[in-house]
């Protein structure tokens, strides 16, 4: 069974620890690693790149390749290193993987999306999905993104993650690819009619979950990016999507927090740095009262990292059991910070 929620991969950002963060606030999500490259499988070590927590799973990791050859070497790796599914990256339009050959160029090149495709069924026993664009460039007609999902489906593909908007590969950086094109949810609509035994997840711009509840009227799954990042703890609510009849206790920000800083600790005493974690906790307070305050202790926090940990659980410690929100009292002469119970 597809999940009905997924979280995107993300450069930069959907390393293992956020992974981790995230799936404390989910147990139904369905996460994703960075994209890596066959070469980075291949030629380096691979344990620095597959390294995850057993709690991530289901867990799936995207590549990054165009060869057929050193996708299915590089499948073989994943499934050894226990992913649940490989993802095959046709989306991502950054000039430097237009340079390696891979990501949304491909999107012109369907019979050789076909061969990989191929190639990584034929040597794995987990499920090989691609994440792609509506188009491309000049090549973004209905007729052109159904001819490359009926031929990559044909090699063995059931599942297409379509991010719904196309692609400039000249002129547009990834973030103006990502905010520039207009979203073309119709169009992943229609293309969920046309092959209704495949499994289309939908992806760009969604944001609440209103929003998802509508676009799973129309597709089978919903895939979040940045939303899910700068704005973590809406990954609360989607276990919603599965399980609707159920009543959940939502875990808490204050919660989040304390099971991530015991994760936090551990990690430090296997020589990760605190700053490569604990960046991942700014997203945890987006659009809260006392957010700013929240953001603004963990960045002062790991200018003195010795005493990170201290600093931060002696603020948590003043926080409500349910929850926590904060306000700036300006009345006094130097402005400070108190914790406020929820009401």
């Amino acid at each position: 069974m597809h999940p009905l929620f997924s979280v995107a991969p993300m450069m930069e950002l959907t390393d293992r620890h956020y992974r981790y963060l995230a799936r404390l606030m989910s147990s139904t999500a369905c996460l994703y690693t960075e994209m890596i490259t066959t070469g980075a499988l291949l030629y380096n070590d691979p344990a620095r790149f597959l390294k995850y927590h057993p709690s991530e799973q289901p867990l799936v990791l995207q590549l990054g390749g165009s060869d057929p050859k050193d996708l299915a070497a590089a499948t073989e790796i994943a499934v050894s290193a226990g992913f649940k599914e490989v993802n095959l990256n046709v989306g991502c339009p950054s000039p430097r993987v237009q340079c390696g050959g891979f990501g949304a160029s491909l999107m012109a090149e369907p019979d050789l999306v076909a061969q990989c495709v191929a190639a990584m069924r034929q040597v794995s026993t987990i499920p090989i999905t691609v994440k792609c664009r509506t188009g491309i460039d000049d090549i973004d007609s209905e007729e052109s993104l159904e001819n490359f999902v009926k031929i990559v489906s044909e090699a063995g593909c059931d599942h297409f993650i379509v991010h719904a908007r196309k692609a400039w590969l000249n002129g547009l950086s990834p973030k103006e690819n990502r905010e520039i094109p207009p979203l073309e949810y119709e169009k992943v609509y229609r293309l969920k009619e046309k092959f209704p035994w495949l499994t289309i997840t939908i992806n760009g711009g969604i944001k609440t979950l209103e929003e998802i509840r509508h676009h799973l009227k129309n597709v089978d799954g919903v895939m979040l990016g940045r939303e899910a990042y700068y704005n973590a703890y809406m990954l609360t609510e989607v276990d919603l999507l599965s399980f609707p009849s159920e009543t959940f206790l939502k875990i808490s920000r204050k919660e989040v927090m304390m099971s991530y800083l015991h994760y936090m600790k551990e990690e430090v005493l296997k020589e990760v740095p605190l700053k490569q974690m604990a960046r991942h906790l700014l997203g945890l307070f987006h659009g809260i009262p006392g957010g700013r305050f929240w953001r603004r202790l963990l960045t002062l926090s790991l200018q003195e990292p010795q005493d990170f940990f201290e600093k931060v659980e002696e603020a948590l410690s003043k926080a409500s059991p349910g929850n926590f929100y904060c306000h700036e009292n300006t009345s006094a002469r130097s402005s400070r910070w108190e914790l406020l119970p929820v009401i």
